[in-house]
Formats: structure tokens, sequence, C-alpha cells
């Protein structure tokens, strides 16, 4: 085990190196949160890949993999389905907002009035998926070193939050892209085929297990549909999502590269599901699915091999961790502390004799430690996840993409959108319990009535305001300069 304890060390001592270096280039607000907006199409894909496919695509793949074989692919694969969606039909209009975050846009496109309540609920998302991604950081350490689950949380919480902080998103791209290449390297090039040759090729696979492992629809065609309605729609308006959008140079790098990182979670999403079916032919009783990626690294795999696998799933992990956290705290900063100090002030210009950099710097190192802290004292780790994205998803989905769409739908309705698909979601997670499917299904039909009724009952949206936002959306973004390091 040294060896993999070498790669696992010398690969958490590159992570900060990055961050270091990082904070080199982050001069200006803009370089800070959105990478001078310079990303070319390599980079901008492997972020995007990177930042989509976390610990629950990695391990979380696996392990549903082993519980219901090739159709375990569904949770994933919808992941890579609404990454290739908004590439392809909304990409191009979000990087030309330039905007730093959701509620920014729904300012400009409502006339401020909506920018508020969705910040909230935004921030709310954001904390959530960057406290269950620290989570995981227990299980892998656990696996690594033996380390207790508070201690484990602590060191990678810290790794993460210290390389944010330094660099913000330049250093978060850097490592993005080191984490894209271990992860294609770990996964797809040494744990699949090595995993389905210990197994002993396809034929064993299917001459082990029964049929519905290899069924289309074997999870099951509702939990297909609900995947749909929380992940693909949820990658339509995450902020940890808009906000590596906005980091691309042009629509072009946006949308193409917005689709080679979607075709390449369907690609990951199958692999994890291969990996799973072949575990359950390996060790068919374990006593979770979600073991099944740690065993079949720790007992199939050569040293040397297995530390440059289970640095995929760190990386994984890492990935996902960071995009959440400086995604919540651009929202934290820019949607709701901006607004208080803009009300407590007057008024005033809020960048007024204030270090941009510097007070976003401050907001992810607040929000870190607040991660941690959360992190530390939270185990329901998937009941967390859950409420998260059905807020997201039943609260701001009609609202966002109503905006996009309809020129008729006013910020009256956006917030009657938000208002009313926020409470039907959470009484009826109160009282269908979180997993249920209810939740999410009703919320979204609620969210959407009341955003037509309440916008065709309200006045239009101000001429000059639609005219401004027409503007943004028409006028093409200016490629940048490119630069060896951003292509």
């Amino acid at each position: 085990m040294a060896v993999d304890y070498a790669v696992i060390v010398l690969y958490l001592a590159g992570m900060l190196a990055m961050g270091w270096w990082g904070m080199r280039r982050a001069r200006s607000k803009s370089e800070f949160l959105v990478a001078g907006r310079r990303l070319g199409p390599f980079m901008y894909s492997g972020t995007m890949a990177a930042i989509v496919l976390g610990g629950a695509s990695t391990i979380g793949g696996v392990g549903l993999g082993y519980q219901y074989g090739l159709s375990g692919a569904w949770m994933v694969f919808t992941i890579g389905l609404g990454l290739l969606a908004l590439s392809l039909f909304f990409s191009a209009r979000i990087a030309r907002l330039k905007v730093y975050t959701v509620s920014e846009m729904l300012d400009l496109r409502y006339g401020g009035s909506a920018g508020v309540i969705s910040g909230v609920v935004m921030w709310a998302y954001t904390l959530m998926l960057a406290v269950t991604s620290t989570i995981a950081y227990a299980t892998i350490f656990d696996v690594l070193f033996g380390l207790d689950r508070t201690v484990s949380i602590i060191l990678g919480g810290a790794i993460v939050v210290a390389y944010s902080t330094l660099g913000g998103m330049w250093s978060i791209t850097l490592t993005d892209m080191v984490q894209f290449v271990v992860k294609t390297i770990g996964v797809l090039l040494l744990l699949l085929p090595i995993a389905v040759v210990k197994a002993g090729g396809f034929g064993a696979l299917r001459a082990e297990l029964p049929d519905d492992y290899f069924a289309p629809l074997g999870i099951g065609a509702q939990t297909v549909f609900t995947y749909v309605l929380i992940y693909s729609f949820g990658m339509l308006i995450g902020q940890d999502i808009w906000q590596r959008v906005f980091t691309a140079r042009s629509d072009r790098v946006a949308r193409l590269g917005g689709t080679a990182a979607g075709t390449y979670c369907l690609v990951y999403a199958l692999a994890g599901a291969v990996i799973g079916t072949a575990a359950k032919v390996l060790y068919p009783h374990l006593g979770s699915p979600d073991d099944a990626f740690a065993t079949i690294v720790k007992d199939a795999l050569p040293m040397g091999v297995r530390g440059l696998v289970l640095a995929a799933a760190l990386s994984a992990v890492m990935s996902t961790s960071s995009g959440a956290l400086i995604a919540c705290a651009t929202v934290a900063n820019n949607d709701i502390w901006s607004r208080v100090r803009g009300v407590v002030g007057g008024g005033r210009d809020r960048s007024e004799g204030h270090d941009e950099v510097r007070g976003n710097r401050v907001f992810i190192l607040v929000m870190g430690i607040a991660v941690i802290c959360i992190a530390i004292a939270l185990n329901d780790v998937v009941q967390a996840l859950t409420v998260a994205y059905n807020l997201l998803v039943g609260g701001l989905l009609v609202p966002i993409l109503g905006g996009l769409l309809w020129k008729r739908g006013t910020g009256t309705g956006a917030l009657a959108a938000v208002a009313a698909g926020g409470f039907t979601v959470i009484a009826l997670m109160a009282w269908r319990g979180v997993l249920a499917n209810e939740p999410i299904y009703y919320g979204l039909l609620v969210s959407l009535a009341a955003y037509v009724l309440v916008s065709l009952a309200s006045r239009p949206t101000d001429p000059a305001v639609l005219a401004e936002w027409r503007a943004r959306l028409a006028t093409p973004a200016e490629p940048a300069k490119p630069s060896p390091s951003v292509t």
C-alpha cells in the first residue's frame, strides 16, 4: 500500500499547488469567479465534465450497477442528457448575458423583482450540494488510511477550501482538469476493463446474473422519469453548472465544449454500471451496493493502479465539492449579502471602496468552514441532497426556463412560481416522505400553473427591461484572446 499512499499524497499536494498557482492569475472579480470568461473548448469541456461527475456519479453509479445491472446507468445518463440539452439549446444565450449568478439573470429578465427569493433557494441548494460532497471524504479516506469520519471530512474539506479560496475559479479549473484526466484514466481506461476481465468477460456476466440485470428499464420506468425531472432539469438551472458556462470565451465554446462533456457523461454512466455489474459477479453478498466500488478497487487492482483509481474517486468528489463551494459563496456574496449591504447602505454602489476579489475569497472561506461543520453534524446524505434538488427544480425551473422561452412571463409570475412550487414540494415531502416521487411531480405542475396564470393576470414586463434583455441575448459573446493555458 505504500505506493498507493504515495500516489494519493502526491495528488493532494498537486491540488494545493494548483491553488497557489491560480492565486497569481485571479486578480479581478471576473478572473476569480468565472476564470475571466476565457476558457477554450478543451479546458471548458474537461472542467464541465469534472463538476457534474462527482462522488455520486462514480461511487453511487457503480453501486446502482451492482444493485440493478446496466439500467443502473440511468442516474448518470440523465445528468449527461441534461448537460447536452443545456449546451445545445441554452448555453449560448446564458453566456451572452455576462452575469455571475442565476439570480442576476432573473433580475435582468424580470426587472429586479425575482432575484432575492431565488438567491436564497439557490444558496440552500449549493450549500447542501457542497455538504453532501464533503461527507463523501469520510468514505474515501476511511478506505485509504482508516481515518476517523470527522478527521476525514476536515482533511478533505480543508484541501478543497484552501485551493478554492486561494485562486477561485482559476484554481478550480486547473484542478478540475487534473481530476478529469485522473478519472478518465482511473475509471474508464483501468478499472472498467480490469473489472470485466476479473469477472470472466461479458459472457460470464450474462451467464451468472438474471436477465433483469441487462434490461434497459430494470431499475423501473418511474425511477427513470424521476431522474429526468431531478437531474436532467437540475443541470439546466443549477448555479454550479451555470457558473461554468460563464467561463466559456465564446458561444461556440459553450455549445461544442458542453456537448462534448455531455457525451462523455453518457460513456461514464455506462462504464459505472458495467463495473458495478462485474462487482456483483465477483462479490455477490456485499452489505451495501455503495461498497462495490471500494471493494473491487481494493481486491481486484494491482498496487499503484489501485492508488490511481482511488485518486480518481477522490478527484470526482473534489471536483463537485469545489464547484458547489464557489457557487455557494458567489450566491451568498452577490445575491444575498450585497443586497443586504445595499439596503443598509441606502442603495449606494455596493462595490465602492471594496476589494471584490478579497470579498469573494472571504466568502469562500466562510462558506467552506460552514460546509465542513454541517458535514460533520449531518448523517443522512441522500435525504439532504434530495431536499436540495427538489427545492431547486420545483421552485426555480419554471421561472428560469420561462424567462428564456416566454416573453409574456412577468416578475410577479416568477415570484408566484417560486413560492407555489417551493411550498408544494416542502408540504409533500413532509406528508409523503423526502424520497417520494410526488413532491417533484406536483411541485413542477403547481409552479407552472402559478407562473402562467399570474403572468397573464399581471401587467407585462416593462418594455425597457425586455429591450435590455433582448439586446444582451442578441449580442454574441466576444471571443477572448486565447492563450496556451486556456485552450
